[in-house]
């Protein structure tokens, strides 16, 4: 008789199955082979979003798939299963009659009833049960089929909007710079129209005329490689590896003689008990106390562990980076060539982040503040809409500090870099949020000030760890430009 929990086993199976070869058929689809085979990042990024997929879906297999009217027949199957054969018989019209004009089985149970029930067959039950799976397992695996099919015309169209989203981005790279473009998969979940390409490509094109901002930006991201603190340094990555271990079970040499039950490995001697009849009990004694004679192996055994992979002295020890949080002044005052250096410096740095696997966040200020995530799962969205942001309105820096600094107080942040990009033409700031950035200074968090202006005020920028100037007179722009 097949048990609820062979049911589960049923369900799990084929659930397993549909969705190897769900994947499998997805990943022989002609266009993402010619582009997985054109870029091998590109090729490691689409098989990492299809086994998160792949995660996804099995969860909902195994719930989502299973109507209202399919779990109540299964809970009357079990019911069934655990019955006692009397009260099989005694209930068998009753379930019949609860599978009427919900299941497809209704018939074929109605059948087996009326010819079996009366005659009490004593293997009926199981009979009727095994045949009540078989028609549970098929309805289970039809609905399963029907729901992963769904899923995977939806997420063939995500990746094909991925894809051409991230071939639009290539584009926007000038040739050979794709390494700072990142993970540009993972940035590729919104579909990007030729105004947002002119946008990018805008940006590019002011990093290479403006080079002294790349630079900066360059800078900033080495910076939390220079943190000497080991609880920062990413613990040896674990790996799987065969070794060899001495086994006692293993029969390779005889190393000794001890007191066992293993006939196999008996000494001579020990049988001599068995040739004199009067002896034979004391043998079979012996034995089941385990004081038989026998030889003692060892040889080495070869098995899967997880050893932890220390890399040599020599080479430099990775250090956990933490994330970029850009506070980006939006007055009036910064309109302009200020404006566009501070959206082409985070745009910079955002291509650092996503390169170095490091969380990046703007947000923009004047009286009030607003927040972009740039490397969350629409952060290619979130990117275009700080990029097409006017700014306006007047400077007031203490808020958006003040909340950078609450920020930067959690595990979140450890490690992490906070630049202000401003013209820094505000008052100074509050003792108590001086005092804040000292505490997260002394934890290894960066502080920098981009100065836009030649009229910053000098006692707002004395607060950070590192300031770099850039404010180029029109005719020096225009010499670099020509």
């Amino acid at each position: 008789m097949i048990s609820p929990e062979s049911l589960q086993l049923g369900m799990m199976l084929a659930e397993t199955g549909m969705l190897e070869h769900a994947v499998t058929e997805v990943m022989a689809k002609p266009q993402l082979l010619v582009m997985t085979e054109a870029s091998p990042n590109a090729k490691a990024s689409v098989k990492r979003h299809v086994r998160k997929w792949r995660h996804s879906v099995k969860r909902r297999l195994s719930n989502d798939c299973i109507t209202e009217e399919l779990k109540q027949e299964i809970q009357a199957y079990q019911d069934a299963v655990a019955m006692s054969q009397q009260a099989f018989r005694d209930n068998a019209k009753s379930l019949m009659k609860s599978l009427e004009g919900k299941s497809s089985f209704y018939l074929k149970a109605r059948r087996m009833i009326e010819k079996n029930i009366a005659q009490e067959t004593p293997m009926f039950q199981a009979y009727f049960c095994n045949k009540w799976y078989q028609h549970l397992a098929a309805a289970i695996q039809a609905a399963q089929e029907k729901e992963l099919e769904a899923h995977k015309e939806k997420l063939l169209k995500e990746l094909y909007q991925r894809m051409e989203t991230y071939r639009e981005l290539e584009d926007v790279q000038e040739h050979g710079d794709a390494e700072k473009t990142g993970r540009l998969w993972d940035l590729a979940s919104s579909k990007v129209t030729q105004s947002d390409v002119a946008l990018l490509k805008r940006f590019v094109a002011f990093l290479k005329d403006n080079q002294d901002l790349q630079d900066i930006a360059e800078t900033l991201g080495r910076m939390a490689n220079d943190v000497d603190d080991p609880s920062l340094q990413r613990s040896p990555a674990e790996e799987l590896q065969m070794v060899e271990e001495p086994a006692d079970n293993v029969a390779d040499d005889i190393v000794g003689i001890h007191q066992s039950d293993h006939l196999e490995k008996l000494v001579p001697n020990e049988a001599i008990y068995l040739a004199e009849p009067a002896l034979e009990i004391l043998f079979y004694k012996h034995f089941a106390d385990k004081r038989l004679l026998t030889y003692r192996m060892q040889g080495m055994q070869r098995s899967l562990r997880k050893v932890k992979a220390f890399k040599p002295e020599s080479k430099q020890v990775d250090i956990e980076k933490g994330p970029f949080l850009i506070c980006v002044d939006a007055s009036g005052s910064m309109s302009g060539f200020p404006e566009q250096c501070a959206k082409a410096m985070a745009y910079a740095l955002m291509q650092i982040a996503v390169k170095e696997d490091r969380d990046c966040s703007v947000m923009i200020f004047s009286t009030d503040h607003i927040g972009y995530e740039l490397t969350g799962e629409d952060g290619l969205k979130e990117a275009l809409n700080f990029l097409s942001y006017s700014f306006h309105g007047g400077t007031d820096l203490e808020p958006v500090l003040t909340h950078s600094v609450d920020l930067m107080g959690t595990d979140k942040y450890r490690n992490a870099d906070l630049v202000v990009i401003s013209d820094f033409i505000a008052p100074e700031q509050p003792d108590e949020v001086k005092q804040k950035v000292d505490e997260l200074k002394a934890q290894h968090n960066r502080f920098h000030a981009i100065n836009l202006s030649k009229y910053g005020n000098p006692a707002v920028m004395s607060m950070f760890d590192h300031v770099w100037d850039y404010h180029p007179s029109l005719m020096g722009r225009l010499l670099k430009r020509f």
